[in-house]
């Protein structure tokens, strides 16, 4: 009598299904070395301009809105430059919590003018053998403030915590306009307190010396008033 045995095949192992924790931190990990790899790319020749950004300026064309006439003379121009520190604070939140602070270099100039468009016939006086000439102009003004965006930066900007969770949610782009408005006021005082606008006479009264005297006239007269 014959016993056959059976054998049983070796039952395999049954495999471990990665957790889904894993699999995120693999997704990110594979990012980031695919990252690594283009900025490591594009640093080589050959392939720089395959990683390389390119600039498309699709503004539309520019329209004339109004032209204005413009009768006065600018006799002058101050440059300045202030410091803006500029800090906003909740009153009942600590400020790592909610607050800014803005270091801010604001430049900017300020024309000082003499309108001569505001002259009357009785505001200029010539002798009879036009050898003598008196003006009597306005007093010079200041125009307004203009900042310029070239030179003027902020030095750096503390937030709370909230305001930069805030930031991250929604795009301000007015976010340093209250350190420039307050640049541009502050840069206004100070032009009116320089002597600007002395200088912007003195230099009137010597363009209309020069020019009225390459006309012939030998004694001109220049004064300043209502």
């Amino acid at each position: 009598m014959t016993t056959s045995i059976k054998q049983t095949p070796p039952s395999t192992p049954a495999k471990r299904r990665m957790p889904g924790w894993a699999k995120v931190v693999t997704a990110v990990a594979l990012v980031l070395v695919v990252l690594f790899a283009g900025l490591r790319l594009s640093v080589l020749p050959g392939l720089r301009d395959l990683f390389g950004t390119e600039t498309h300026d699709r503004s539309g064309p520019t329209l004339l809105k109004s032209i204005q006439d413009l009768s006065r003379y600018d006799a002058a121009s101050g440059n300045f430059q202030v410091v803006v520190d500029l800090e906003k604070d909740a009153k009942y939140l600590p400020d790592a919590l909610r607050g800014t602070r803005t270091l801010y270099v604001g430049a900017g100039t300020v024309d000082a003018y003499v309108d001569l468009g505001r002259l009357d016939k009785n505001d200029v006086t010539v002798n009879d053998d036009r050898t003598s000439a008196t003006l009597r102009l306005p007093h010079a003004a200041l125009g307004k403030p203009a900042l310029d965006a070239d030179h003027s930066y902020a030095v750096s900007k503390q937030r709370g915590l909230l305001d930069r969770l805030g930031d991250l949610f929604s795009d301000n782009p007015n976010s340093e306009r209250a350190v420039q408005k307050l640049a541009v006021k502050h840069i206004g005082e100070a032009a009116k307190d320089s002597r600007l606008t002395a200088r912007a006479e003195t230099n009137t009264t010597s363009m209309l010396e020069g020019l009225l005297r390459s006309l012939g006239f030998k004694e001109v007269t220049v004064t300043y008033g209502t």
